[in-house]
C-alpha cells in the first residue's frame, strides 16, 4: 500500500500511475477528496495531524508528501505538516517522498542549478524548505526528494495559468511579471509524479534530492508562441512588468509579497539540469507539446462548462 497526502495535479497522477500498476493506494486530503479508482481508497485527514497519519500509514511502502498549503501560509503550515508525514513515514518503516521544488538553492551564478548546488537560500521560503529537507535526512527515515522547477499541464498553477490563459481568454497582452525573454526551465506535472514514484522505490535514490527531467528552458514569450501555435490561436502579446510593480504592491497585497520574494527566478535566467536523474535512473523529459496540449483540454472543458 502507498499512501499519498496531497489529490493536487502531482498526487492525483502519483495515486492513478500506482492504482494503474495494480498497487493499493489511500490518498489523503482535508476533505477526502481524490480520483476515483478500484484501487484508491480516499480518507479525510489534516496532514499535520500526527496521529492520524500514522494511523492511516500502517501496512505503507511510501508515503508521498503531495501536499501544497496556500502560498501565503508557509510560514505555519509546512512544518506541522512535514514532521507529521515523516513520523507516519517512521511508524510504518516507509520511504518518504517529497515533492520539492528548487527555492533552497537561492540566486545562482548564471542562473544553472544541478543537485551538487550548495542550498545556499537566504530567502524565507526557500529557508523553509532547505529545513524540510534537513529534518527529513535527520529522521532516519529513507527518503527521497524529488526537485523540479515551474509546473505545467493540467490543473498547474504558475505564470502559465494566471498571466498567460487569462490574457488569451480576454484577447489581450500578456504582462508577465518577469523578463520574458529570459530562459527558464518549466517541468510536467507529469514528469514530477513519475519521478517520485520510480525513485522511491529504489535504494540507489534514497538519502538525496533529485531533479525531475525537464525540456530545455525557453522563454515565457517562446512558451507562449508554443501554445499559440499548437492550439491554432493567434500570437499573444507578451510584455514584462518592471520589476518594482509586484514589490510595490506586495507592501498592501500578501500574494503579491510572497511573489516578489521569489521574483530572482523570472528576472534572470532560471535553468535546471536533470542530467544525472536521466543518466542514473533511466527517465527522460516528456515533451513540453503534452502539458501544453493538457492544458489547452482542460481551458477548453472548463470553457464549455460554463457556456
Amino acid at each position: 500500500m502507498h499512501l499519498v497526502i496531497g489529490s493536487g495535479p502531482i498526487g492525483s497522477t502519483v495515486a492513478n500511475l500506482l492504482a494503474e500498476r495494480g498497487e493499493r493506494v489511500r490518498i489523503v486530503t482535508r476533505s477526502g477528496s481524490g480520483p476515483q479508482h478500484p484501487l484508491i481508497e480516499r480518507a479525510a485527514a489534516d496532514a499535520a495531524d500526527a496521529r492520524r497519519l500514522t494511523e492511516l500509514a500502517q501496512g505503507a511502502e511510501v508515503v508521498y508528501n503531495c501536499a501544497n498549503p496556500k502560498y501565503t501560509e508557509w510560514a505555519e503550515k509546512w512544518f506541522p505538516m512535514n514532521d507529521a508525514m515523516i513520523a507516519a513515514a517512521k511508524s510504518a518503516g516507509a520511504v518518504y517522498a517529497i515533492t520539492g521544488n528548487l527555492y533552497g538553492y537561492g540566486p545562482q551564478p548564471g542562473g544553472l542549478m544541478t543537485e551538487d548546488t550548495p542550498l545556499a537560500a537566504t530567502g524565507r521560503k526557500g529557508r523553509i524548505r532547505i529545513k524540510m529537507w534537513q529534518d527529513a535526512l535527520d529522521s532516519g527515515v529513507r527518503t527521497i526528494e524529488a526537485r523540479a522547477s515551474d509546473y505545467l499541464g493540467a490543473g498547474a498553477v504558475g505564470v502559465f495559468s494566471s498571466v498567460l490563459l487569462p490574457a488569451m481568454a480576454k484577447g489581450r497582452t500578456a504582462w508577465g511579471p518577469a523578463d520574458v525573454d529570459a530562459p527558464h526551465t518549466f517541468s510536467y506535472t507529469g514528469d514530477m509524479a513519475r519521478t517520485l514514484v520510480e525513485l522511491a522505490r529504489d535504494e540507489r535514490a534514497w538519502g538525496r534530492a533529485w531533479h525531475v527531467p525537464s525540456p530545455p528552458a525557453v522563454s515565457i514569450r517562446e512558451l507562449a508562441t508554443r501554445y499559440c501555435a499548437l492550439t491554432g490561436q493567434p500570437p499573444l502579446k507578451v510584455r514584462s512588468m518592471p520589476r518594482f510593480v509586484m514589490r510595490t504592491a506586495g507592501a498592501v497585497i500578501p500574494m503579491a509579497r510572497e511573489m516578489a520574494e521569489m521574483d530572482y527566478q523570472f528576472y534572470a535566467p532560471f535553468v535546471l539540469d536533470s542530467t544525472l536523474t536521466e543518466r542514473t535512473f533511466g527517465l527522460t523529459a516528456t515533451s513540453l507539446d503534452v502539458p501544453l496540449r493538457e492544458t489547452a483540454a482542460a481551458a477548453s472543458a472548463t470553457a464549455a462548462r460554463t457556456m
